[in-house]
């Protein structure tokens, strides 16, 4: 009885799943502009597609497109125009993203049109069946030129952020078109901001051997098909000049495929060329198209929330929102936290910025460490480990550039990657500081939120050793970057601390944590709690380190108003941004939460520490709604997932923000899921807590990830578990109902 009622509501619950199967996202009317466009993508590649005035338009982004100024470039805009155009009224008008496979669909009177990103290989495809037709396609560009980036607001799109020097542009695309294709490309100089940033740094005698991403990087692609070029055209779109080049089939017909086949390389550009035709050459549509809704079959497979009633939006959401991610699941380069591969006419997201749609606040190129983690945790519960690898990569490329660093600077071991980092391993050269005192302290930045900011990276060192315990992934490959990042802490702080006196420990033979950080809020730290917790932890974790594990101190508490509480610090000079860093120890660290010693006093904290409470809000980046959910908080988590987790401003509901970085906002989407998933499952000493922090009267389905390669599919249905499956069943013994205390 019970497997039959688990039946029914996995088919009948928000109708979000049908059998396991994600439902359709369905549009009936077209959309005003492109921030009404729906996401669709594959592999490396987003798109974001809609249909406006009966065109069917999208933007094309690819995961590491980095220009010469680190500006993360669009590939361009397509259009495409049927005749007799089947989108002339919305009366027979259909937009679906097709989940459950991958791809859109756009129907409209006697036609139906097919647009997706094969998963394996960097090529799109865009398919028309129906009634006999001609197409028109035009290939849209507004880099036909070099364009002057304006200082300021627009340098926010490349690593100069606010600090644009004189005459830096925005260097034209090479577009060729032939009489039946068209290639364009993008191929930066020699010369970029990785050598500006070398020379600011004092690092110019090392530049041999450091990591450079984007000398001679070349990117772009070809369109073909059965396609005939018949000019140019000259046009506006919100605001922004472009020219087009237009192709036309050489007749009307029931049936047509354009592909467009993209390719990013570190080579000459014959070399560039060559490459590009080799991807083209693999090309089988019909086993490419197969292989490709097969991979996300089972990506939908690996996990999965489903629910009715009052959650049904916000889990919908989640599933819209991982969906995204998944469209860079085989990237190179992670996903940014500022927007990924989905971007669209910045214009639509704030009037202040009538800038090209290539841009986006905080950068191309620039990995904020703070929100870019938000992107990446809720991967282990979802069983998306092979997702994390761009991120682990990024670091392991760079690791010989942070232990550089070290060296030069300061004449010993360990990595020091710092808070806001360029994809080629060095600090943001705007918030490093281009006005610097002659005699400070080349390896510190010049910055007043950023200084002594380091310990993020043990955030992604902790989900390495993570992947491990739920996957058994071999982690082989990055045990040197989370050995040397946990070694420049010690030799760092200890050198200070002789630089300061006779000894270099504590007077219980500890690390003084000072200068330090705690985020980017409590600024010139002793003993940052957020540091503490974050070390001790990884330490634990790794399990090689034991001498420095005695070194590490307490986490500091403190009492405020009678209550007892994580202090932010022992102490600190300023509070510089609204981060809630006291209570890192319950998330990311695990210090504390649920099933956890001493959960009263991080209770107190999330309640009555004056900061915290001043903080709290859902948006953006904001972690109160997970804090909650890991301290057992029902009422409270609930509440902020609904806010969080509730449909963004724009057409497509998991597109959020700006928050306080872009659109669509990443690390809100990201933030949202983790709530979402500690308020469903958590572990704590290998006990798996089921609905720790979710109200009994809503009615879900999930399937979510736990370590020892273990799987838990439940459903609660009227307060009760009707059905629970757990793999391995041996794990069976260790589920813990939070719903009967």
């Amino acid at each position: 009885m019970k497997h039959i009622i688990a039946i029914i509501l996995s088919i009948m619950v928000g109708g979000q799943f049908l059998l396991g199967q994600p439902a359709n996202f369905v549009w009936n009317t077209q959309s005003k502009n492109s921030s009404e466009s729906m996401p669709c993508g594959g592999g490396d590649i987003g798109m974001n597609v809609w249909v406006e005035k009966g065109d069917i338009l999208f933007y094309v982004s690819k995961s590491g497109c980095f220009d010469e100024n680190n500006t993360l470039l669009k590939q361009g805009r397509f259009r495409v125009r049927l005749l007799p155009n089947p989108f002339e009224e919305d009366k027979d008008f259909q937009q679906i993203l097709c989940l459950n496979e991958g791809y859109i669909q756009i129907n409209g009177t006697d036609s139906k049109i097919y647009i997706w990103a094969d998963v394996f290989h960097p090529i799109i495809h865009f398919e028309v069946e129906g009634k006999k037709s001609e197409i028109e396609l035009y290939y849209e560009s507004w880099r036909t030129e070099d364009r002057q980036i304006s200082k300021k607001l627009e340098g926010q799109q490349s690593s100069y952020k606010w600090a644009v020097p004189k005459n830096v542009v925005t260097h034209r695309d090479s577009i060729l078109a032939t009489d039946c294709d068209l290639t364009f490309f993008h191929r930066n100089a020699d010369y970029t901001v990785f050598d500006v940033t070398v020379n600011q740094q004092g690092l110019k005698k090392e530049s041999e051997s450091l990591y450079n991403p984007l000398k001679g990087l070349t990117f772009g692609g070809r369109i073909s098909g059965d396609l005939v070029f018949r000019g140019n055209q000259q046009g506006i779109y919100q605001g922004q000049n472009y020219m087009a080049w237009m192709f036309k089939s050489p007749k009307a017909k029931r049936n047509h495929h354009v592909q467009i086949t993209l390719h990013t390389a570190q080579s000459s550009l014959e070399e560039w060329i060559k490459g590009l035709r080799q991807v083209e050459e693999v090309v089988n549509l019909k086993k490419d198209k197969k292989a490709s809704r097969e991979w996300w079959k089972l990506f939908w497979q690996r996990s999965f929330i489903e629910g009715e009633g009052v959650p049904a939006d916000a889990i919908r959401n989640y599933t819209l929102f991982r969906y995204m991610l998944g469209c860079n699941a085989k990237g190179e380069w992670p996903t940014k936290f500022n927007g990924g591969l989905f971007t669209f006419d910045p214009v639509n997201v704030t009037p202040d910025t009538p800038f090209s749609p290539d841009f986006r606040k905080w950068g191309g190129g620039t990995h904020t460490a703070q929100n870019q983690r938000l992107v990446y945790w809720s991967m282990l519960k979802s069983g998306d480990f092979d997702m994390m690898k761009s991120q682990f990569d990024y670091y392991n490329r760079l690791l010989h550039t942070a232990e550089t660093r070290s060296r030069v600077y300061w004449g010993h071991g360990g990595a020091c990657f710092t808070e806001q980092m360029e994809n080629f391993g060095l600090p943001n050269p705007a918030e490093y500081g281009f006005k610097r005192p002659e005699n400070f302290d080349k390896g510190l930045e010049y910055n007043a939120w950023l200084e002594y900011e380091w310990d993020t990276v043990l955030e992604f060192c902790q989900m390495i050793l993570e992947t491990e315990r739920y996957s058994g992934s071999d982690i082989t490959s990055y045990i040197p970057l989370i050995d040397s990042c946990l070694e420049f802490f010690d030799q760092h702080y200890r050198q200070l601390a002789k630089q300061r006196g006779r000894k270099e420990l504590d007077g219980n033979n500890k690390l003084v944590l000072y200068p330090g950080s705690a985020c980017e809020t409590y600024k010139m730290t002793y003993n940052a709690s957020s540091t503490i917790a974050a070390l001790r932890k990884v330490l634990e974790t790794y399990g090689h380190k034991p001498e420095m594990l005695e070194r590490i101190p307490d986490i500091p508490l403190r009492i405020v108003n009678g209550y007892k509480m994580i202090a932010p610090a022992q102490i600190w000079e300023r509070v510089n941004n609204v981060e809630t860093p006291q209570l890192y120890p319950v998330f990311p660290w695990r210090i504390y939460g649920v099933g956890k010693d001493d959960l009263e006093i991080a209770r107190n904290t999330y309640y009555h520490d004056p900061d915290a409470l001043k903080f709290r809000t859902h948006i953006g980046w904001k972690q109160d709604n997970i804090w909650a959910a890991c301290l057992g908080l029902t009422e409270e988590a609930s509440l902020l997932m609904l806010k969080k987790m509730a449909n963004g401003p724009h057409r497509f509901p998991a597109f959020w923000g700006p928050g306080y970085d872009w659109t669509p906002d990443h690390n809100w989407g990201g933030s949202g899921m983790i709530g979402m998933q500690e308020m469903l499952l958590q572990e704590v000493d290998s006990k798996i807590y089921l609905f720790p922090a979710w109200p009994k009267e809503w009615n879900v389905h999930f399937k979510l990830h736990a370590t020892q390669n273990t799987t838990v599919e439940v459903s609660l249905e009227d307060g009760r578990i009707v059905d629970l499956k757990v793999f391995p069943k041996s794990r069976m013994n260790d589920i813990v109902n939070c719903l009967e205390n």
